[in-house]
């Protein structure tokens, strides 16, 4: 056993003692460190300041629900503005070299790699059920320090500014899609996918160069109904404070405000090795040569004919792999060969709706299927026209079935429509039709206008009478 005797400090040995030899050589000379020094090394030359230590926070709070290994996410109600602090080392300030002015690039992208790949297609179908919508939004009056915004109409999910970074600068954003949006089964906010907040900043460059790369930053967010975020936020802490105490570490701790995490910058649109084919492409006689599925629309084996397969030609279930890439350049699926490279006209039938909007993404996910299943367009409005009795006997020896209602199907619900449709159904040339009349009550004839088209019962049955007029030379048509 030992034992730890305490000793004066004169009975321990002296250093010299113990290692004989000069005092000087005991101790280490220090190392010339950086660290330990006020100023840098000589050795190094100071050619351009250090790139300026940006950061973003987002005044929302993370949730409580995210695990330790996981990335902090942050819920957000859809159209709410939410402040972005713009923060700079304030060294910047005294950098004459460096520009006064800043151009940041937001956008709110796909954090699902599969959303990613579809991202274009996600955002065409996006605009298509939301016309003259945008998915991120500046909110100018709240925001300080931002200029010159910019909000492409052609980039629904970005925006642009110029920022002074030695001034204070906070911007508002506003989110207008929600998280269920692209998902194929909306079953809810908690099922929705996750979007990224992300931010680019640039050093704008002289002489027409691209701008010169600085920082790049991110967040996680999921976008709910407007106040959805603030109920998911409480079920989500009422769910860890169930937890037992042990199970909570296990989960990060809640912030108030959320702090974007560094990351690659956002690669352009344009960026890809793959561009899809342009319409143009398909009716060129030289273009656009298929197939083998290592260099699709490359290789040569024959010419597209576009004009030979008409647009409403099923798919043969028997189709070979050539015959069916054929089918998806005829019917406007060009931009989805590759992905569908080994698929036979059989493979092709087989996979349901959410299949290929997995696949092709949700706009030319559904219209592939409706495509392939040849589902019948239900039109707008459904007319059944008859001929007036006097013109039925003048012609009942040259068609039979003069005196049978037959039906008229409307698409764009005009009157220029409806006159061409009755036009052909009564065996008139178009250009003499002059004015076209409904009957309305008590006998009164009503001009048939494009509103007058819109309001008009579907199903309806009429009596087409036609009045021959003099002068000018040509035909009014009543309905009755």
């Amino acid at each position: 056993m030992l034992f730890w005797h305490n000793q004066p400090e004169h009975l321990w040995p002296s250093p010299g003692e113990l290692y004989p030899g000069p005092t000087s050589s005991l101790l280490r000379d220090s190392l010339p460190l950086p660290y330990l020094k006020q100023e840098e090394p000589p050795s190094i030359p100071s050619e351009e300041p250090p790139c300026p230590a940006l950061q973003y926070v987002l005044c929302a709070a993370t949730s409580p629900a995210v695990k330790q290994q996981e990335e902090a996410l942050t819920y957000l109600n859809q159209g709410q503005s939410y402040e972005v602090q713009m923060l700079c080392n304030s060294k910047l300030g005294d950098a004459t070299q460096w520009p006064r002015l800043l151009k940041s690039v937001v956008r709110v992208v796909f954090h699902d790699r599969r959303l990613q790949y579809t991202e274009q297609q996600q955002l065409d179908g996006w605009r298509w059920s939301r016309p003259g919508d945008r998915i991120l939004d500046i909110d100018v009056p709240l925001s300080v320090g931002v200029i010159e915004p910019q909000m492409l109409s052609s980039q629904l999910n970005t925006v642009e500014f110029h920022w002074d970074p030695t001034k204070r600068t906070s911007l508002f954003l506003q989110v207008h899609c929600i998280s269920t949006e692209f998902t194929p089964r909306k079953k809810g906010g908690e099922k929705g996918v996750p979007f990224r907040l992300q931010i680019d900043t640039f050093k704008p460059s002289d002489k027409e160069l691209p701008p010169e790369h600085l920082h790049s930053a991110g967040c996680l967010i999921k976008v709910f109904k407007p106040k959805g975020a603030d109920r998911k936020l409480k079920t989500d802490r009422e769910k860890i404070e169930r937890q037992p105490l042990h199970e909570r570490n296990m989960y990060q701790a809640a912030c108030d405000s959320t702090v974007f995490v560094e990351c690659s910058p956002w690669p352009e649109p344009n960026a890809g090795p793959y561009l899809p084919l342009s319409p143009l492409a398909l009716t060129s006689p030289n273009s656009c040569k298929l197939l083998s599925p290592e260099s699709l629309c490359y290789s040569p084996p024959f010419l597209l004919d576009t004009l030979g397969g008409s647009p409403a030609e099923d798919l043969n279930p028997g189709a070979s792999i050539l015959e069916t890439q054929q089918w998806l350049h005829r019917h406007r699926f060009s931009s989805h060969c590759r992905m569908l490279a080994n698929f036979t006209g059989t493979d092709l039938l087989k996979l349901t709706c959410q299949d290929l909007i997995q696949i092709c993404g949700a706009a030319d996910g559904i219209r592939l299927f409706n495509t392939v299943r040849a589902r019948p367009i239900r039109h707008r409005l459904t007319l059944y026209v008859a001929q007036e009795a006097s013109r039925q006997e003048n012609e009942v020896r040259k068609n039979p079935d003069s005196g049978c209602y037959q039906e008229i199907s409307l698409d764009e619900l005009s009157a220029a429509e409806l006159m061409g449709k009755l036009a052909e159904l009564l065996a008139l040339p178009a250009n003499q039709i002059h004015h076209l009349f409904h009957q309305g009550p008590g006998g009164i004839l009503i001009l048939l206008s494009d509103q007058v088209v819109q309001n008009l019962k579907d199903e309806s049955h009429f009596v087409a009478v036609v009045k021959k007029v003099q002068n000018p030379d040509g035909y009014y048509l009543v309905l009755t």
